[in-house]
């Protein structure tokens, strides 16, 4: 089993993010989807306790989650990779399943490929989001022999150099962006967030 940690330092509150986090998640769907590609949403439902539970418990920064928004969709990638790829991948292996828990702050989403992997091939992310500048050692109440296998890999959304020039865009980047609306940016300096009123 591989344990990755990503601690992601963000210019926002919990609540501004849980907005954003709705937006982007509405707008990735939309763009998405058409002709037959996409994104094709199964099950969009609230879950509790009787209702659309998770398999284990919903645990993270010691507190236990109970209830939320359960979603099933089903990602069809074909049209995503190059066609050689289309011509060699099996069939079904070009659709990912997801199940995601929406406790916020609290989610975890659970990734697999039913119609070729099967149950060879699970990829669960648990995500807890926190006002806090990433000092929590443990937020996921891992066992110790788990906590000694974990990685943890810090993000700067700053700082951090992309990896396909192409990605970049100047109106986007954090280091010269300054939001008119809040005042917020840019972000400046090697550990930007030690200044930041807003963590």
């Amino acid at each position: 089993m591989i344990i990755k940690e990503f601690r992601i330092i963000l210019p926002l509150t919990v609540d501004e993010y849980r907005v954003g986090q709705l937006w982007a998640v509405a707008e990735a769907s939309k763009n998405e989807t058409g002709g037959g590609e996409g994104i094709e949403v199964l099950v969009n439902e609230p879950f509790d306790r009787e209702v659309n539970p998770p398999e284990s418990p919903l645990i993270a920064n010691g507190e236990e989650f109970f209830s939320g928004q359960y979603t099933h969709k089903r990602f069809y990638l074909a049209s995503k990779v190059p066609g050689y790829v289309r011509f060699l991948a099996p069939k079904g292996s070009l659709e990912v399943d997801e199940k995601a828990w929406n406790a916020y702050p609290y989610c975890r989403t659970i990734l697999q490929n039913p119609k070729y992997m099967q149950d060879n091939f699970t990829l669960i992310i648990e995500s807890m989001h926190v006002q806090d500048k990433v000092n929590i050692e443990n937020i996921h109440n891992l066992p110790p022999k788990l906590l000694a296998q974990r990685e943890v890999i810090y993000i700067d959304i700053a700082n951090d150099q992309l990896h396909i020039a192409s990605d970049y865009d100047p109106s986007c980047d954090p280091r010269i962006y300054q939001s008119v609306k809040t005042g917020r940016g840019p972000l400046v300096g090697p550990r930007w967030w030690e200044v930041s009123i807003f963590l």
